[in-house]
């Protein structure tokens, strides 16, 4: 097993892949959080116990360079700008979430040609990351695998409602929060669990004792969600 660039096209975000057996037939593309890129996430193949799980291609895509408000205009990847901290008032920058969502859906859409449907594919994502994936997932036409949401939230919860789609109204989600995250508080990413769960969909809920990153017990519940989830899927 061995990490590789992503081929190249003008259409799809760089990428490093990662396929744990040979031709994979289902993937998970990781979203990392703002700041980070795609290597940030690509060890966390190697804490998976691959006797488990079917042989799936990782995908950590980059997201791309922008500056962002809350940093000082500071130019970083990111997947949307972010205009304050504060978390009770929140002005979001709906068209960079929007954006980010239909190159996530290139992503997706470059595995359906090389195989894998839409249904065996499993979208994840770290804090920003994670709130791309369950804003694109939830308004996906097509059945998903699932969604993992790490120390996150639900964006433009206010046009969730409107937009979601049928198809992914049952996927099975993972939302896991860190008790002393400083930087999501955890009772604002619980909120957005509890929407989700009132609206009807089936979110498995998570806390643990870290702060704004992932902890080992943390991955070996996800390796356990994701083999429960890809033994389901077709």
């Amino acid at each position: 097993m061995s990490a590789s660039q992503s081929p190249d096209s003008a259409d799809t975000l760089p990428a490093i892949e990662i396929e744990t057996a040979p031709q994979p037939r289902y993937a998970v593309i990781w979203l990392h959080g703002l700041g980070a890129d795609g290597h940030d996430f690509e060890p966390i193949v190697d804490t998976f116990d691959r006797e488990r799980l079917p042989a799936i291609r990782f995908v950590f895509p980059h997201a791309p360079m922008r500056p962002v408000t809350v940093n000082g205009g500071y130019v970083m990847r990111a997947w949307y700008d972010v205009y304050s901290q504060d978390f009770s008032h929140r002005r979001e920058d709906a068209q960079g979430v929007r954006d980010s969502a239909q190159s996530l859906l290139a992503l997706m859409a470059r595995e359906n040609a090389r195989g894998i449907a839409d249904e065996r594919i499993v979208l994840a994502g770290f804090s920003q990351g994670g709130a791309i994936v369950l804003h694109a997932g939830l308004r996906h036409p097509r059945r998903l695998a699932g969604i993992v949401a790490l120390s996150t939230y639900v964006p433009l919860a206010d046009t969730l409602a409107t937009e979601a789609c049928a198809a992914n109204r049952n996927v099975p989600i993972f939302m896991a929060h860190g008790h002393d995250d400083g930087m999501i508080p955890y009772a604002f990413g619980e909120r957005s669990g509890a929407l989700l769960r009132a609206a009807g969909y089936p979110v498995v809920w998570h806390g643990y004792a870290v702060e704004h990153g992932v902890c080992i017990e943390e991955l070996r519940d996800i390796e356990t969600w994701l083999h429960d989830v890809l033994a389901g899927a077709a």
